[in-house]
């Protein structure tokens, strides 16, 4: 969950960087670093593993100074941690210093490319490839900030970007690609700030710029210009931010569940973090304490769970069973303990909570683990019961969630999942390295995938002023899009309070067909994979009993729009991942008919964020 921070101005830039640091570290990193452009015309850099206190005590040693200076928290996804992995990365011939947050998807082909310039890499991040690319193109003498551009539209993904550079000690360069990693400028009494959250910097200002998918800023000590990759400038909103936490919390959101979903992509970013090797194709879940003997004495597996939990356990349930071959079977865990269930020492039990402390899943847990079972979680609160009980644990990296209504501890369990999923089935031998190396790759375009879902906002805001008023939604889905049906159905009772029903799209014709009409709008998810042509049959039944089709649909699939009402693109993605980006519409779509119908999306009425109590 890297951290970004940069300054621009009359104060100590290495105090200023590290202070905005420490008020990131929520977001968890295993390394930091800061760099300043110091009075003698060089770039300095501290970097150290560990925790941001290190960093501190080497900054005590080793001073740094200087009135321009970059810094960042580290959570690793390519390289492991390290003091030369560690951000600040420098350019080869140390006139161009870069930070940065996000997975440079092509990173591989850009570094083949500059390795056989002559370039010498000194760690083995992504990262690394976007400074000696910047600083080659310099070199070549074009000006920064054109230089900067050209870098960035060869990058793949969705990335957070700062660059300084030691021939422009006046300047420093951000940019954002995709909707993972926010950068935001802060604006001050003739000094200038930089951080990927609002927290980093507002005691020093209150006057926020918030750069969009694909702007990039110049600031100098009293201006900045916001602009397009191409380099034409843009009127930026300035956002006054509020002191009292709240507010600042919510930055330039409405409510929390608004900015929870918008971070998904990057609590995606986190949670592939040191995880996903992508450069070798492998699975890292220490936590797990995971042997081949393990995976391969397990012989079944129950997922217990509770209300969203338990649908990203029915999604589950098709990643185990089809990456690792192992029977699964998803109960809730209020029903789980009662009905007495066969449990030997060949059954492992994986429970998924948000709060780590929901008491129907705690209680099923502790029932398998008292019957022999291994027990494994997947859980957001570090320290919490579930994690502390559990043979093996992914913590997630969803960060904190506010809002009653979970959206992003949803997307990061099932990529939790689909992690473990793949690390069983490699331990199990059930996997070929070229397929591992593919189900691995397909992880890597997924935050941007994801991202792009948010270019369509303005769009489930027009839907939700047209179905505002619906009394009854319908939500239709096959396969491994069928518990997105039901997590899309619940989402719009809890906030909108509006009756849905999720339903399995073959089993319309067994009951709910007989309630469509013109007055129940049916929301089919229809995204390409194989079952493609049965859920364009099921449309096609509810439009001819005169049915209100919303589709959620495949880019390019232009015949679906014959056959619905209305259609929701998103991009294509990789089938056993569609869950991931097919559920955030649906997200929205709630969201956006909650708001209109003025509903408290945050705390609706009588739901709690963690079942406490039977």
């Amino acid at each position: 969950m890297c951290g970004i921070v940069g300054y621009i101005g009359a104060r100590q830039a290495p105090q200023v960087v590290l202070q905005g640091l420490k008020r990131l570290e929520y977001r968890g990193y295993d390394s930091a670093g800061v760099a300043t452009l110091a009075h003698n015309g060089e770039i300095t850099i501290r970097r150290n593993v560990g925790k941001l206190a290190n960093l501190e005590a080497m900054l005590a040693d080793s001073p740094l100074t200087g009135h321009i200076g970059i810094g960042h928290t580290r959570w690793a996804t390519h390289g492991a941690p390290s003091q030369r992995n560690a951000h600040p990365h420098l350019g080869m011939n140390g006139r161009v210093v870069v930070v940065h947050n996000g997975i440079v998807e092509n990173f591989l082909v850009l570094r083949e490319e500059l390795e056989v310039e002559g370039v010498q890499f000194q760690s083995e991040t992504d990262t690394e490839v976007i400074v000696q690319m910047v600083e080659r193109y310099v070199e070549a003498g074009l000006e920064f900030g054109t230089a900067v551009r050209r870098t960035l539209k060869q990058l793949h993904g969705a990335n957070a970007v700062v660059v300084m550079s030691l021939d422009h000690p006046d300047r420093l360069i951000c940019a954002r690609l995709g909707n993972a990693g926010g950068i935001t400028l802060g604006i001050g009494q003739e000094e200038m700030f930089i951080a990927s959250d609002i927290p980093a910097i507002l005691e020093y200002t209150r006057q926020m710029v918030f750069l969009e998918n694909r702007q990039m800023a110049q600031i100098s000590q009293r201006d900045y210009q916001v602009m397009d990759l191409d380099g034409n400038p843009l009127t930026a909103e300035v956002h006054n931010i509020a002191w009292d936490p709240v507010s600042a919390a919510k930055g330039e959101y409405k409510h929390f569940m608004q900015k929870e979903i918008f971070e998904q992509p990057q609590a995606i970013i986190d949670t592939l973090r040191g995880r996903a090797d992508f450069e070798n194709g492998r699975v890292s879940l220490p936590e797990m304490n995971l042997t081949p003997e393990l995976a391969q004495r397990i012989q079944k597996l129950f997922i217990v769970a509770c209300g969203t939990s338990y649908y990203s356990g029915l999604a589950g349930k098709f990643l185990f069973e089809h990456i690792a071959r192992l029977p699964t079977e998803v109960e809730y865990g209020s029903e789980f303990r009662y009905y007495n269930p066969i449990i030997t020492e060949d059954t492992a039990v994986l429970s998924i909570t948000q709060s780590g402390e929901t008491a129907d899943t705690l209680a099923a847990s502790e029932q398998a683990q008292a019957a022999g079972a291994t027990l494994w979680s997947i859980v957001n609160a570090f320290g919490s019961q579930s994690m502390r009980i559990a043979d093996g644990c992914i913590p997630m990296q969803a960060g904190p969630e506010i809002g009653v209504a979970s959206t992003k501890a949803f997307t990061t369990s099932l990529v939790d999942q689909y992690l473990l999923a793949c690390a069983l089935g490699e331990l199990r031998g059930v996997l070929s390295p070229a397929r591992l190396r593919q189900l691995i790759a397909d992880l890597a375009q997924l935050p941007d995938l994801a991202g792009r879902v948010f270019d369509e906002d303005a769009y489930y805001q027009e839907l939700a002023a047209h179905f505002f008023k619906a009394q009854n939604f319908l939500f239709l889905g096959r396969g491994i899009n069928y518990p997105i049906a039901l997590e899309g159905a619940l989402k719009l009772k809890e906030i909108s309070y509006i009756h849905a029903e999720g339903y399995p799209a073959g089993e319309m014709k067994h009951g709910p067909i007989a309630l469509i009409d013109e007055t129940m709008p049916v929301v089919a998810i229809a995204t390409k994979d194989s079952l493609y042509e049965k859920i364009v049959s099921q449309i096609q039944q509810t439009k001819a009993r005169g049915g209100v089709v919303i589709a959620v649909a495949t880019e390019g699939d232009e015949a679906i729009a014959r056959e619905a009402d209305h259609v929701i693109y998103v991009p294509k993605t990789p089938p056993l991942l569609a869950p991931v980006v097919n559920v955030i519409p649906l997200q929205l779509l709630s969201y956006h008919i909650a708001v209109r119908r003025g509903a408290d999306v945050d705390q609706p009425r009588n739901l709690a964020k963690s079942v406490t109590v039977e």
